[in-house]
């Protein structure tokens, strides 16, 4: 190997870590810069900037006045039920409807696959004036059942994924349960939806994501945020004409996470694993 190549081959090597490292401390620094203004009084956020390191890392009258102010005993009670009606009832209808669509054959089982896929093409905001009629019809605005059936609606990413892994299942065990006399329900129920439990961990990860961030819909259809707030609307307490109170918002964000952190820790290796092999293969 020649002098330029040695070259050539370290100067790669050398850029191909430094941008790990690069973009690295471009995507941590918005949560260094959270967990530092959290701890700050109001009057060191106003005359310092968002780098510069609180006088005391024991002050928690930020986290304290977040949790009580923005109500968020109240926020993380909604968002829990709401984030595990939508999982249970996503979980519920998705697997069986992929199930249908993979294991039957019937006239428009592609034209359905296809409109599946061409729903993923419109974009949702696009789509909100006729939600929002059909919530107003319903009577669904401000009520935690419409808007948790609202959050139901086809996922059509997560049936992609169950209709990909039941592809993957032999057919052969069907014909087996059949054989022993076992319905349709029993086969899927005892056979079959064991064997998704990987594809049912990825689901719900991005399902429940984005359940729990969502702050568009919670906040356009749970109107009385008194009564009715999530976690993402929470946050906007402290939003206001006058002024932000970004200290409290941080604070605020670090609760939230909370949760979401403890989850992932405690079951990371079920996580890891469902994601691998819950993945769409070719």
């Amino acid at each position: 190997m020649t002098a330029l190549q040695k070259i050539g081959k370290y100067t790669i090597i050398f850029l191909k870590y430094f941008s790990l490292v690069f973009f690295s401390f471009v995507a941590i620094l918005p949560i260094v810069s959270c967990v530092v203004t959290a701890f700050k009084t109001e009057a060191e956020y106003q005359n310092t900037n968002v780098m510069t390191l609180p006088e005391s890392w024991l002050n928690f009258d930020n986290f304290v006045q977040a949790f009580q102010k923005a109500n968020m005993g109240r926020a993380f009670l909604n968002s829990f039920i709401v984030l595990v009606s939508v999982l249970v009832i996503s979980v519920f209808v998705g697997t069986q409807l992929a199930y249908v669509l993979n294991r039957f054959k019937f006239p428009g089982n592609t034209l359905i696959r296809n409109l599946f896929l061409f729903a993923t093409l419109l974009p949702g905001v696009a789509m909100q004036v006729s939600v929002f009629e059909i919530m107003t019809n319903l009577h669904f605005i401000n009520t935690l059942y419409g808007y948790i059936i609202m959050m139901c609606g086809t996922d059509v990413i997560s049936i992609y994924i169950y209709i990909q892994f039941f592809e993957n299942i032999p057919i052969s065990l069907d014909e087996s349960g059949v054989m022993d006399g076992a319905s349709y329900f029993t086969i899927f129920y005892r056979i079959l939806l064991p064997l998704l439990k990987p594809a049912i961990v990825t689901s719900c990860i991005l399902k429940g994501v984005g359940t729990y961030n969502e702050y568009y819909a919670a906040n356009l259809y749970l109107q009385d945020k008194k009564k009715w707030p999530t976690v993402a609307t929470s946050l906007y307490t402290f939003v206001g004409p006058l002024g932000s109170k970004y200290n409290l918002i941080c604070a605020g964000v670090i609760i939230s996470l909370l949760p979401a952190l403890i989850i992932f820790i405690l079951f990371q290796k079920q996580i890891y694993s469902g994601l691998t092999a819950g993945s769409v293969k070719g």
